[in-house]
Parts: structure tokens; C-alpha cells; sequence
């Protein structure tokens, strides 16, 4: 039986450095999943109903996005990270705690998507360059969704 580089055709040291960058953005999404937990339970005030909504449904997508971004680098023959105390080590967003403002709420998980992007970005541009269309599609989808999730929570808050 063909090795696993042989059957997808990408060679193993691109996996092992997109792997890594893939495991950065799957602690960057559990923290961000984390952050929306949070401001879904303690976001208060006027808009309460709306952005208690909003946070729980963007928290669900974003455990469907853990899922995938993981599943990709179990595909590329290599681990996902999955504990806790591993998303920690090697984050990059900011730990979002004792939000209750909506509009600081809504600032912070702006905060978090552009960080997202721009991980994405780079990973897109690492993927492409190697000819990895299996990480580019699933990038540039969740590229498409949070740069028309961030011109909505930016014009939220104008």
C-alpha cells in the first residue's frame, strides 16, 4: 500500500510546516471558541438578546470549524493538538475574560477574526505555493466567511 505522501501527492516536510501552522490556528479557534462561550453567558445590556444570539451562533460554527481544521491535519498524516494545556502553549489571540459590554464584546471577537484572517492568509499563501488544494479550499472558505463577518461586526459598531 502507498504511503500517505504518495496517495495525496504532498511531500513531508510541507506537511509537518503546514501541519504546524494548522495546529496554531486550531488553538487560535478554541481559544476564539472559548472567548464567544464567554461572551455569550455574561454579555449584558440593551442588545442582550440579539448579541446572546449572535455569540451562541457563531460559537457553534466555530466548533464545526475546529472539526475541520483538525480533520485536514489528520488527513496530511499528522496530530492535531487537542489538549487544553497544548491550544495554551501555542495561541496567538488574546483570552477574552469578564466581558459584559456589548460593544467591547463585539470589539473583541473583531479583534479575534482579524487575527484569524491573517493566519489564514499565510497559510492560504503556504498552501498554494505547494499546490495543496485540499488546506487552500477549506482556508479560502473560512477566508469568504469572516471578512463578511468582520464588515458586519465593523458596521455594528460605527
Amino acid at each position: 500500500m502507498p504511503t500517505l505522501e504518495k496517495q495525496i501527492g504532498l511531500n513531508q516536510d510541507y506537511k509537518i510546516d503546514v501541519a504546524e501552522k494548522l495546529n496554531i490556528l486550531l488553538a487560535d479557534f478554541q481559544i476564539y471558541y472559548m472567548n464567544l462561550r464567554g461572551l455569550h453567558w455574561n454579555v449584558k445590556g440593551r442588545k442582550f438578546f440579539m448579541l446572546h444570539e449572535k455569540f451562541e451562533e457563531l460559537y457553534t460554527e466555530t466548533n464545526e470549524i475546529v472539526d475541520e481544521i483538525a480533520e485536514r491535519i489528520l488527513s496530511l498524516g499528522l496530530n492535531p493538538v487537542h489538549t487544553f494545556e497544548g491550544y495554551l502553549k501555542i495561541k496567538t489571540i488574546k483570552i477574552t475574560e469578564n466581558v459584559s459590554d456589548g460593544d467591547a464584546a463585539v470589539s473583541s471577537v473583531l479583534g479575534n477574526l482579524i487575527e484569524l484572517l491573517n493566519q489564514e492568509r499565510a497559510i492560504l499563501e503556504v498552501a498554494s505555493d505547494n499546490s495543496d488544494e485540499g488546506t487552500a479550499s477549506l482556508i479560502s472558505d473560512l477566508i469568504s466567511g469572516q471578512e463578511k463577518l468582520i464588515w458586519m461586526l465593523t458596521s455594528y459598531l460605527s
